[in-house]
């Protein structure tokens, strides 16, 4: 089946398709902020700059190969939309592995992943969806639950300069959310994410003119962890492909608990019984937003 110019229509194994492919997004983004939380500690010598470079560096140099061999998947359209993917992630990367650098990881992740909340917002006017309201309540359900993980029962936020990088890596996540669905209207997930790393290089270039670190070790750590990221990249922008905005903000709350978990396991970072219970109270929004938050046909 095709829709409106010859684009493929979006079907329910279609969605299905990209609701996995958000839960292993959630997944690649969280041991990407692990290894960059890792990195950016003392013994390993990396900066927050020198990783965001890495991360676009390598993700362009893995696109081109396969461009020479599908050029098809290099057909840039909307270039506004990839411009402005580029630019925004490009400060989003910048603040968010600072804030990595500065805070514990789980709890930069819950709160960078504000995000899907404004993201829904932004879509209201930018892309003019209208969800339904289950889905309105099904992210509000979910972020209280990362509120709750977050303010470990008491609901007060310290606010140092990692928490307030963190925040404002959030706003540009929402520009660059919506900026992925509008681009994903006319543009492969791979051009997409193409702009995003050479439109983003020269925002984080700046800073990376401090010398880079040696030995085999933290190198080996910082290329896997650009291909997380690459893989998480592309799949998140697959998945925008075949979901409004509003649905995809509810799974992208699962990505902040996969960190969370993923601190306490591989770094040792606190886990509370407040924090187990926003965990469920995130995972249980998704679930609620998935079953009863996309219009019907007759919508």
């Amino acid at each position: 089946m095709t829709g409106p110019g010859n684009a493929p229509a979006i079907t329910v194994s279609l969605r299905a398709q990209a609701r996995l492919e958000l839960v292993a997004s959630a997944l690649c983004f969280g041991l990407m902020a692990i290894l960059a939380r890792r990195l950016t500690l003392a013994d390993m010598g990396f900066t927050s700059g020198h990783l965001s470079v890495l991360r676009f560096v390598v993700g362009a140099a893995l696109c081109l190969p396969l461009f020479w061999i599908r050029p098809a998947l290099m057909r840039p359209t909307n270039l506004p939309a990839l411009l402005t993917r580029g630019i925004s992630g490009g400060i989003v990367v910048a603040l968010y592995f600072y804030a990595l650098a500065h805070i514990p990881a789980g709890r930069a992740g819950l709160l960078y992943n504000v995000f899907p909340v404004l993201a829904v917002v932004f879509s209201l006017v930018l892309l003019r969806e209208r969800p339904r309201w289950h889905l309105f309540l099904a992210v509000l359900v979910a972020s209280l639950g990362v509120l709750l993980v977050l303010g470990q029962g008491d609901f007060r936020v310290a606010l140092g300069r990692g928490e307030m990088a963190a925040f404002a890596a959030a706003f540009f996540a929402a520009t660059s959310a919506n900026a992925i669905r509008k681009a994903r209207s006319t543009d492969s997930s791979w051009t997409i994410f193409f702009f995003f790393c050479v439109a983003g290089l020269p925002v984080v270039l700046p800073f990376a003119l401090t010398p880079l670190p040696g030995g085999l070790l933290p190198w080996a750590l910082a290329v896997l962890m650009s291909l997380l990221a690459f893989a998480g990249q592309i799949l998140m922008a697959d998945a925008y492909g075949a979901l409004a905005v509003s649905e995809a903000a509810g799974w992208l709350q699962l990505m902040p608990i996969v960190q969370y978990a993923l601190g306490v396991l591989l770094l040792g970072e606190h886990l509370s019984a407040w924090g187990l219970a926003g965990a469920a109270l995130t995972v249980s929004g998704v679930a609620y937003g998935t079953v009863f938050g996309r219009r019907g046909k007759d919508t």
